[in-house]
Formats: structure tokens, C-alpha cells, sequence
């Protein structure tokens, strides 16, 4: 089968998703598919029958800070464009397209539309679950109508922002982060009024949307979901700090237990509650969802309609706990976008 791996792209989380393409190719590859591993900002300019092929290549690595993207713009000459040279054809020439992206238009939507509208399979959520999905202030509002526990949170804009009434409606301690950003890029844990306004800014310095929400005390807990069912949950206990971008893609930052010490009313609970923030979301054959299990009551956090399929990621663990190595997981995404209708 010829499948392109799409990954890079113009977002924050742009090195975790070529860390989390590269992977993905070779595994492919492994398994005896011709693969093509593009960048989907900065495209290429080979032939692109060319690009596929069953040889590996050597694995991206993920820095501890998040990418400078205004230097990309200025030195790839690409500047606000989001599709690359050659992506569409390559993508129509592939059999399936693997989104190995993080972010932005690999997350919300809009590449998923667009593959859509010629009539490309490809892996995860459709462009409405992956819209919802990916903007936190939609999604809270959709899964608290819908009876999925979450803490309390205000959205607001430069414009609307009042530091009053954020202690009154939220209190602190409590959490910053940007609406549409992932992998905790731009996220802060604010204890005290001291570090309020820097986190404000760090979040208003991606978007101009920012949601604050009340800090949750509990267990962190992530549940992958693989053709509508769960896998064993994770627990998440960095060893200092809080889950951030850089414990989370940095060797030895983070302790992961799958599955984690848990009450049978606790999984079944987490279970229960992933696959229906799934179904509220319409998120795709794949995905995951992060909770704060809190006196047996897991409060979402927030869906990932493409997770992260790097050496320390999470849903490949999950996988591997209940016997699926990591070439097959990556082969049985790749299959399923394969029987969708386009």
C-alpha cells in the first residue's frame, strides 16, 4: 500500500509531529508498505512517485522548547501559507494519508476539509470532530451540556480579560491556556496572583482566546480510544512540575503507569466517560482523552484527535499493555482510514 505521512506544518507542536511522523513512516515501512514522510509546510519538489519508498530513514528528535515559527516563515520563504509545494498530489497519488500532525490546521479542521473536498482517505477525526475537538472552549461547552464532568472555566480576550473577575468566578489556584493550542504549549498552573499576569501573557502570546479554568486535585489520567473501544488508561505523575511540554517530550521528565492502581468503579467510570465525550465530539477510528480522576469522578480535560505517536506517547503504551506493538497500531490506523467513504 502507498501511504503519505503528513507532519511538520506551520504550529507550535510542529517537532512533535515530525518526531511523531518519522515513527510512524519507518513502522509503516516495517510493515511492508511504500511510504513518503512530507513536510506539509514546506512541501517537495521531487517527483513524487519518487517519495515513497520501504527504505528507513533516520527518526526526528523532539528540543525541549517549542519551534521558532516566524523564523521558519522568514527563512523557508513559504511565509502564512499552510500547504506546501506538491501535497496535494502527493496525498492524491497515496493509497491513504497518516495525519502525523499537532496542531493548528493538522488538528482543526482545516486539512481534513481539505482532503475531503478531493475526495482523500485519510486517519483520525473528520473536519467537524476535529473543529470541536480542538478549539478547549467549544469543547467544554459541548461535553458540560452533555454531562461530562470538567472544572469550572471562563474564556475570555484581551479585551474582555478582568483580573477581578477571574478571582471571582474561578478563584486560584487555577489553570491559563490558549483555546486552540496543543501539547500544553502555552499552558501555566498559576498559584498565586504573582505569576497570574505572566501567564497571561505567554497565553495571549499564541491566541487571542484564552480559557482559565479552576485547578482540579487528583490523579491525571489519559484513556486511548482505538475502533470504538478504550484502551487501559495511563496515569501521568511528572516528577516535578506539572505535565508541560517539556516533561512531556523529554526522556525520564514523567512517570507513566499503564494501566494505573484503579478501582473497578473508577475504570469503568473513565471508560464510560471517554467514549462519551468521543461520541459528543465525533472524533474518529482513533483518539485519546485526558481526565483528572478526583474522588472517583474523572473530569475531562480535553480530546486529542490525533495524539502524539512518539517514543514516550501515550496511546502507543496503551496499545502495548493490552499485546498491540507499536508497527501494528500504526498499520491498524492506517487500514481503517482505508474502509472509510470519501
Amino acid at each position: 500500500m502507498k501511504i503519505a505521512v503528513l507532519a511538520g506544518g506551520l504550529s507550535p507542536e510542529r517537532d512533535v509531529s515530525l518526531t511523531s511522523g518519522s515513527l510512524i513512516a519507518n513502522a509503516l515501512r516495517r510493515k511492508g508498505h511504500r511510504v513518503a514522510l512530507a513536510d506539509v509546510y514546506l512541501g517537495c519538489d521531487a517527483e513524487v512517485a519518487t517519495l515513497f519508498t520501504e527504505a528507513e530513514e533516520p527518526p526526528f528528535r523532539v528540543a525541549e522548547t517549542a519551534p521558532d515559527l516566524e523564523k521558519l516563515k522568514a527563512t523557508s520563504g513559504n511565509g502564512d501559507a499552510l500547504i506546501g509545494r506538491n501535497i496535494v498530489p502527493l496525498c492524491q497519488y497515496a493509497d491513504v494519508v497518516f495525519l502525523a500532525l499537532h496542531g493548528a490546521m493538522g488538528e482543526n479542521g482545516q486539512l481534513q476539509a481539505l482532503l475531503d473536498c478531493y475526495g482523500i482517505r485519510y486517519t483520525g477525526t473528520g473536519y467537524i470532530g476535529s473543529l470541536l475537538a480542538m478549539d478547549k472552549d467549544i469543547t467544554k461547552k459541548l461535553l458540560v451540556g452533555g454531562g461530562v464532568p470538567m472544572a469550572k472555566g471562563i474564556t475570555v480576550t484581551p479585551e474582555t480579560y478582568a483580573e477581578e473577575t477571574l478571582l471571582r468566578e474561578i478563584g486560584l489556584p487555577c489553570v491559563v491556556k490558549p483555546c486552540s493550542c496543543g501539547s500544553s504549549v502555552g499552558v501555566s498552573i498559576v498559584e498565586n496572583l504573582e505569576a497570574l499576569q505572566e501567564a497571561m501573557a505567554a497565553a495571549f502570546a499564541y491566541e487571542d482566546r484564552v480559557l482559565i479554568e479552576q485547578k482540579l486535585i487528583g490523579r491525571e489520567m489519559t484513556v486511548g480510544i482505538l475502533e470504538g473501544k478504550t484502551l487501559p488508561p495511563v496515569e501521568i505523575i511528572p516528577k516535578c512540575g506539572f505535565y508541560d511540554y517539556k516533561n512531556k517530550y523529554q526522556s525520564g521528565m514523567t512517570e507513566e503507569i499503564c494501566p494505573p492502581i484503579l478501582t473497578e468503579a473508577e475504570a469503568t467510570a473513565l471508560s464510560d466517560m471517554a467514549l462519551k465525550a468521543a461520541d459528543i465530539l465525533r472524533l474518529g477510528s482513533y483518539c485519546r482523552i485526558d481526565f483528572i480522576l478526583s474522588d472517583g469522578i474523572p473530569y475531562c480535560l480535553e480530546a486529542n484527535t490525533l495524539p502524539g505517536m512518539t517514543p514516550l506517547s501515550l496511546l502507543p503504551r496503551e496499545a502495548a499493555a493490552i499485546g498491540i506493538p507499536y508497527d501494528e497500531l500504526c498499520e491498524i490506523i492506517a487500514l481503517s482510514a482505508c474502509r472509510k467513504t470519501v
